[in-house]
C-alpha cells in the first residue's frame, strides 16, 4: 500500500492530536495514533482513554482502504523536522511504515488497529452551537482557578453551566473562584428554557480543548451526554469523559455586590504591576501580602522569613474607613491578568471577607479571592 501526503497537511493534524497522547503508557498502543484511510479521507485519532481527538485530511486517492497505528511522538518529530511544502511518500509493508521525503527515509513499527482503544460510543442528550471565540473567552477567563490533583476530584476540572442561551464557566480550588459567561448559544436542542444544566470537564481536557480553539467566529457544535462531551470543529472531533461529581454551589461564594460596603476602583495595569513587583519577595508557598486601605490610597506590603520587605503605594478611588486585609498576592495577580477592562472594582464587606474582583461596569467575568490570616 502506497500513498503520498503533503507535510503542510499532515503536520497541523498531528499537532492537533499529539497533546492527548501520553508519552509513558502502561499500554504501548496508547503511545500510538490510529490512522484510518478510506473514501479519500486520512483520519488520525489519539486518545489517553479520557480524551479522544480525531482529525481528517482529504486525500485525492479514494481507492485506499486501510487501518494501522504508528508511534505518535516519533512521527510528529519526523514531520516537524522536514522542510515545509514537501510531499511525504508513505508505504506500509507488513507491520512497518516507510516514510520517504527527498533524501530522507524512515521506518516505523506499527501495531494492529484492532487493538487501539476507543471511547465508548456517545449518545447525545443535548446540543448547542457557539463560536470558537466565545468558548475560548470563557475558558481563558476561568481555567487558571481549577484545582490540580485535589482529593476533591470534582474541583479538578471546569464547570460548564448552561442556562437558556448562556454558557457559564466556573472554576475553584477552594481558595479562589473564577466565573465567566457569554450569552451567545444558538441551535439549542433538548435544553429546556429556564432550566440549568451542569457538567464538569476534566482539567486535561480543558487544556487540550483550549489549545485547539482559535480566536475566530467559526461556529462549533457541542453535544452532551450523561458521561461525555463532544465538540465538532470543521475537520476535527474532540471528545472527553466528564467528571462524575457535584460541583459546589458557587453562587453562595460570590459576594452580593449590594452587600459589599467597601468598594475600591483602580487602574488594572497599575495594580497588577505593583502587586507583581512585591510578589518577588513573597514566600513561594503562601505568597502572603497585606493590603492597607485608606482614603484614595492603598499600601501593599510583603514580608518574608529572610527579613526582606517590599511595599507599593497605589492611588485608588476609595472613601470609607481605614482597614487592612491579607491575600495571596499570586491569586490577585492571576485575576487581574484575566480581567480585560482598564479599570477594576474590588468589593468587600469587611476586613475578614472575600474580595470580589471584576471589570468596572462589566460582570461577564468575576473573581473571588479568599482572605489570609497574617
Amino acid at each position: 500500500m502506497k500513498f503520498s501526503i503533503g507535510i503542510d497537511d499532515l503536520l497541523p493534524a498531528l499537532q492537533s492530536v499529539i497533546g492527548v497522547v501520553e508519552k509513558r503508557q502502561t499500554l504501548p498502543i496508547l503511545s500510538n495514533i490510529l490512522v484510518n484511510i478510506s473514501d479519500g479521507k486520512f483520519t488520525i485519532t489519539g486518545t489517553d482513554l479520557e480524551v479522544e481527538i480525531t482529525t481528517i485530511i482529504p486525500l485525492e486517492d479514494t481507492s485506499i482502504n486501510i487501518d494501522f497505528t504508528v508511534p505518535a511522538k516519533k512521527l510528529f518529530d519526523i514531520c516537524k523536522n522536514l522542510d515545509a511544502g514537501i510531499l511525504l511518500n508513505v508505504e506500509l509493508v507488513d507491520n512497518k511504515l516507510i516514510l520517504k521525503a527527498k533524501k530522507s527515509r524512515f521506518t516505523l513499527i506499527t501495531l494492529p488497529a484492532e487493538n487501539f482503544p476507543n471511547l465508548d460510543p456517545m449518545s447525545s442528550s443535548s446540543e448547542f452551537s457557539i463560536s470558537q471565540h466565545d468558548l475560548k473567552f470563557v475558558i481563558d477567563a476561568t481555567q487558571f482557578s481549577m484545582a490540580n490533583q485535589d482529593v476533591r476530584y470534582y474541583l479538578n476540572g471546569l464547570l460548564f453551566e448552561i442556562y437558556n442561551e448562556e454558557l457559564r464557566t466556573i472554576a475553584t480550588d477552594g481558595h479562589r473562584l473564577a466565573f465567566s459567561y457569554v450569552a451567545s448559544l444558538t441551535n439549542l436542542i433538548n435544553i429546556p428554557k429556564d432550566t440549568t444544566q451542569q457538567l464538569i470537564v476534566p482539567r486535561k481536557a480543558i487544556t487540550e480543548l483550549n489549545r485547539l480553539l482559535s480566536d475566530t467566529d467559526e461556529i462549533i457544535n457541542v453535544s452532551i451526554s450523561a458521561s461525555h462531551l463532544n465538540i465538532i470543529f470543521k475537520h476535527l472531533s474532540f471528545t472527553t469523559k466528564l467528571i462524575d461529581g457535584r460541583f459546589p454551589d458557587y453562587q453562595r461564594v460570590i459576594p452580593a455586590t449590594e452587600l459589599c460596603t467597601k468598594n475600591i476602583i483602580t487602574d488594572r495595569q497599575v495594580l497588577r504591576q505593583s502587586l507583581s513587583r512585591i510578589a518577588v519577595l513573597s514566600t513561594e508557598k503562601y505568597k502572603a501580602a497585606r493590603l492597607e486601605f485608606s482614603e484614595n490610597h492603598l499600601l501593599a506590603v510583603v514580608h518574608n522569613p529572610e527579613q526582606e520587605e517590599a511595599e507599593e503605594h497605589i492611588v485608588i478611588e476609595y472613601s470609607g474607613e481605614d482597614f487592612s486585609i491579607g491575600f495571596n498576592v499570586g491569586y490577585l495577580v492571576d485575576a487581574l491578568n484575566a480581567v480585560k477592562e482598564d479599570q477594576v472594582t474590588l468589593s468587600l464587606t469587611d476586613s475578614n471577607s472575600s474580595c470580589l474582583i471584576s471589570g468596572l461596569n462589566n460582570d461577564s467575568v468575576k473573581y473571588v479571592v479568599m482572605p489570609m490570616r497574617l
